[in-house]
């Protein structure tokens, strides 16, 4: 088992949305997705953080969960299994619809685990609340993911309880595009404190534990207090709470208590016991036990990495403008061309494992593939060749304040690869102040456009976070 996180670059303060609205909200900050980030795109983040020293193409499988997905009808863990290199015969699944879709994913996984195999899970969320809302302010953007499997455990499964009802406190209908929610009192005392209560109570009974023997419990909560406030009627001290990040970066949906949990991690030594409770619709609780090969896991940046690496002066104009909250004049601009499916389908190697070409004669990388060697001028004399993994430089770069973007200027770079090879692309996550010729960059799948009803995505270089 491994674990990984993603959190975005930017971070609204809440005081803006305060500001502009006259109203209380919570203190602190909430994480942002790019204009160019979704769900997806987060997902694969994480799952990228999460392979960190390990072979890809030997999972079996990954899944998808979220309330989010950028699809209505089309699987998503597919684009997760091509950007992690996986084999043609991985499992692939999304699972959707509850904010415990990610510990529903995890409880299918261990099935898989127990057969000896090694699943992926990753849980993302983009969740919006309307302008001036409760979940504006609460919400926040992030990704959380674990490999699991049953060899090399760095925290193994003691048990699990599931608590299912049909319960309406959160929900979007078909076509929503805001979060709906019934009254708070309602909501908290028939369902958000009765479940997680029932599912927290029940496998502990099935362990045979106490809450005195948990070193942490990381527990979803809709505001800042509310883990506390039920993890200590369970039975915990409000120092074994693990905290979910609300404040940081604010509710994160589905991924709520698994970037908790992955903090928990992060943190943990062996022989520690940590308890996992999800909600949505009911409530997963899944017992964990941390083993020495924690200390074997290679390294990754986690949550605590990505909790320090961010840029703060985000405004809340552009907030508004990246969830296109704003009615814009249409740019005067031709209409964007709808992409080539069957080009698309040709090169996907190239678009989603990033796979360039190195020639067999003289060894010269290059992307994108070519049939002649830009070297030596061999014909069709290439092997695959990842660039993904490569340290990358800023060679050069310019600004473009004419090209329509959400986030202007346009920064577009030119990368070069440690070893050859060079990419030209946008560059995406900068401060503009600290963009300088030579600083080492990294790759980012990120979304590029949307015409005719389909949803681009390639690859963004960004400075190293």
């Amino acid at each position: 088992m491994a674990y990984g996180a993603y959190i975005p670059f930017n971070r609204l303060d809440r005081k803006h949305i305060k500001e502009f609205y006259g109203i209380t909200v919570p203190h602190g900050y909430k994480a942002v997705a790019n204009y160019d980030e979704d769900s997806l795109t987060m997902a694969i983040a994480a799952a990228l953080d999460c392979a960190s020293g390990f072979d890809s193409s030997t999972f079996d499988g990954v899944y998808f969960a979220t309330t989010t997905p950028p699809h209505g009808e089309k699987q998503s863990a597919t684009m997760i299994a091509g950007t992690l290199d996986m084999k043609r015969n991985a499992r692939t699944l999304d699972v959707t619809g509850s904010l415990r879709s990610g510990s529903s994913a995890m409880i299918a996984a261990f099935d898989a685990a127990a057969r000896g195999e090694r699943i992926m899970v990753t849980v993302s969320d983009t969740r919006l609340g309307a302008a001036g809302g409760l979940h504006e302010s609460l919400s926040g953007d992030g990704a959380a993911a674990f490999l699991l499997g049953n060899d090399d455990v760095i925290a193994s499964v003691l048990g699990w309880h599931s608590v299912a009802v049909d319960f309406y406190d959160n929900w979007r209908f078909q076509g929503d595009r805001f979060i709906n929610s019934w009254e708070d009192r309602f909501c908290h005392t028939q369902g958000y404190t009765r479940f997680t209560m029932e599912a927290a109570h029940a496998i502990m009974k099935k362990t045979g534990l106490n809450p005195s023997d948990f070193a942490k419990v990381a527990l979803y909560g809709l505001k800042p207090k509310d883990a506390v406030a039920v993890a200590v009627r369970m039975g915990f001290s409000p120092g074994q709470v693990q905290s979910n990040l609300i404040e940081e970066i604010g509710n994160a949906g589905a991924a709520c208590a698994p970037i908790a949990l992955v903090a928990a991690l992060e943190e943990s030594r062996p022989g520690d016991k940590i308890l996992f409770i999800t909600y949505g619709e009911g409530s997963d609780a899944i017992a964990f036990e941390v083993t020495e090969s924690i200390y074997k896991l290679p390294p990754r940046r986690g949550v605590g990495s990505y909790l320090t690496s961010c840029k703060t002066d985000m405004s809340y104009g552009k907030y508004l403008r990246w969830r296109q909250l704003l009615y814009f004049e249409p740019q005067r601009r031709p209409p964007l061309v709808r992409p080539s499916l069957p080009d698309r389908h040709r090169n996907l190697k190239k678009i989603l494992g990033f796979y360039g070409t190195k020639c067999k004669v003289c060894s010269t990388p290059q992307f994108p593939p070519h049939r002649v060697c830009i070297q030596c001028q061999s014909i069709d004399q290439f092997e695959d060749y990842k660039f993904l993994n490569k340290k990358a430089t800023l060679t050069t770069y310019t600004y473009d304040y004419l090209a329509p973007s959400p986030d202007p200027p346009t920064v577009m770079a030119v990368v070069d690869f440690e070893g050859g090879g060079r990419f030209v692309c946008l560059m995406t996550d900068y401060d503009i102040k600290k963009i300088r010729v030579g600083m080492e960059l990294e790759l980012s799948f990120r979304r590029l456009f949307e015409a005719g009803g389909i949803v681009t995505y390639f690859w963004k270089a960004m400075p190293k976070r």
